[in-house]
């Protein structure tokens, strides 16, 4: 049986959700018939963080400004589609509350007909674009303190 790709409706997800990422899921509903690779990033809670300045994580706390960031997720699968024709789904999740150590707290995935395609990179894009363009903001909390993470990101007008 062929299919034509013309008839495939390529799956685009993207949310802010206060319950756990349920990655099988989400590939189940990013899978066609035609993808024979997945690409997966996950960002999790670190309780230790060792690079720049070392210190220990007690949680994270999540806040968005639902559809302002859901339109940015959007923006980034648009943008992905646009560079990268052979990437069939896509699925962005950001979780958002309280999130303790080895939580997933962020997932990009991309799938495609096979994995020399580009959706290693397509993948690599969307959570580098999401931490730039997503207005989610994150506060640390530790045994020294607690304090707002800042990101590089600041609005242009229009934006």
């Amino acid at each position: 049986m062929m299919l034509k790709m013309q008839t495939i409706k390529f799956p685009t997800i993207f949310f802010i959700t206060e319950e756990e990422i349920n990655l099988n899921d989400l590939l189940a509903k990013i899978t066609l018939p035609t993808t024979g690779a997945a690409a997966i990033f996950t960002g999790m809670v670190r309780g230790v963080t060792s690079r720049d300045d070392p210190h220990e994580t007690a949680y994270l706390e999540y806040e968005a400004y639902v559809p302002m960031a859901e339109a940015k997720m959007r923006q980034v699968a648009e943008e992905i589609r646009s560079k990268w024709s052979s990437v069939e789904g896509i699925a962005i999740v950001q979780r958002v509350g309280k999130l303790y150590p080895q939580t997933p707290t962020v997932l990009i995935a991309c799938t495609a007909a096979h994995r020399d395609t580009g959706v290693f990179e397509a993948a690599r894009y969307g959570i580098d674009r999401l931490k730039e363009i997503v207005p989610i903001w994150k506060k640390e909390v530790g045994p020294d303190g607690e304090f707002w993470v800042e990101g590089e990101y600041i609005p242009k007008a229009g934006e």
